[in-house]
């Protein structure tokens, strides 16, 4: 199977318009006389992102909010979506559409249109495919220049909204059919873009994006596309009283918590003494040169073998 990063290797020689930021970003910024649209596409899978045994509800609020929060990380202000939906099981089909109408109340986002195919096989002797479903969302800047990951500059701190892992503790608590806390669960299944967040940054951050594949996976990836070296000091790592509770406060947590993903909090650089105008955590510094270091309060601390998640 092709890896993530190489197959979008193979598709950056076909996206040498500007507005696509040479696939190194998670949007294209598209310039139309005074204004820029921000353009980006996510899919899930079942069984990838999320249980067979989900409700199919929870399902529809992750799709959008999935998508809304590479908005977010652009400070777009949404303008709507459109959905690639796999047809199914009636009753699954039917909970989504109340999850999806439930949602796009939620963030006042209208749905513009977008397509539907069926799921059952060509060959009816051979399985359905898993199903999948995709959803586009635009918007519109709100500042310009619009964020992207490659503006980190020396000196620069690195910073997090909210807290990190309790979308993984809401996942093994799923997983393993246990009780768990309301907030993980919330984490894990019904995640809230954090747009206002990233209305507010936009003007003062140096580059910024969301975290959907782990905060380590992310940062090196903000750190390479800025061509810079990046410390990360884990004694830091903003962590909630329910993942203390669940996972405990050791190191061995903190890398769990940093590089599982689906936290959809924003990843942001800042120049030092710059005010930041939400509820953030100051966790690394930018240098010259290349690569992810991590310490606890100055004590090295070893890199986990993944960083994060990546398909393939």
């Amino acid at each position: 199977m092709t890896g993530e990063a190489d197959f979008i290797a193979l598709m950056r020689a076909m996206a040498p318009n500007p507005a696509a930021r040479g696939l190194m970003d998670d949007a294209a910024i598209v310039e139309l006389g005074d204004a820029t649209l921000i353009l980006t596409h996510d899919m899930m899978v079942q069984g990838v992102h999320w249980m067979a045994t989900a409700d199919p509800a929870d399902v529809a609020w992750k799709l959008v909010s999935v998508n809304l929060s590479d908005l977010a990380a652009k400070g777009a202000k949404p303008a709507g979506l459109l959905l690639g939906y796999m047809l199914g099981d009636d009753d699954w089909d039917r909970q989504f559409a109340a999850g999806l109408d439930a949602v796009l109340r939620h963030y006042n986002v209208p749905l513009l249109g977008g397509d539907t195919v069926s799921s059952a096989p060509l060959d009816i002797m051979q399985p359905a495919e898993n199903r999948s479903i995709g959803m586009t969302a635009i918007g519109t800047a709100t500042h310009k220049p619009v964020p992207s990951r490659s503006g980190a500059q020396i000196g620069d701190s690195l910073y997090v909204t909210g807290t990190l892992g309790d979308a993984f503790a809401g996942f093994e608590a799923a997983k393993a059919d246990i009780p768990a806390d309301k907030a993980l669960q919330a984490a894990f299944h019904r995640p809230v873009a954090r747009l206002d967040d990233g209305r507010a940054l936009a003007p003062i951050v140096s580059a910024m994006m969301d975290i959907s594949d782990g905060l380590l996976i992310d940062a090196d990836r903000m750190a390479r596309a800025s061509g810079l070296a990046l410390s990360i000091n884990m004694a830091l790592l903003p962590l909630s009283a329910e993942y203390i509770a669940h996972r405990g406060d050791a190191i061995e947590s903190r890398i769990a918590a940093a590089s599982w993903g689906d936290d959809y909090q924003l990843l942001f650089a800042a120049k030092p003494g710059t005010e930041i105008p939400v509820s953030a955590t100051k966790i690394g510094k930018f240098s010259g040169g290349q690569g992810v270091g991590l310490h606890d309060d100055g004590t090295a601390v070893n890199l986990p073998v993944s960083l994060g998640f990546e398909h393939g």
